[in-house]
């Protein structure tokens, strides 16, 4: 019932990572996935902090 253990039997060809002797072959670790997500989380940040300085930034200069 339950002994089917290729779980990429339904997905297309293109779809399926290459499959080494260990496991999968070029598939982005959890550990890169992870880093990515902070790394991405991070950037947002920054980027914010910088339009909210740059706007605070301008305000001064109009109400100076």
């Amino acid at each position: 019932m339950f002994s089917d253990l290729n779980l990429d039997a339904d997905a297309p060809v293109r779809t399926r990572p290459g499959v080494g002797e260990w496991g999968p072959v070029q598939v982005t670790s959890t550990a890169a996935k992870r880093r990515g997500r902070w790394i991405t989380v991070a950037f947002f940040v920054v980027v914010l902090a910088v339009l909210l300085a740059g706007g605070y930034f301008w305000f001064l200069q109009i109400h100076g």
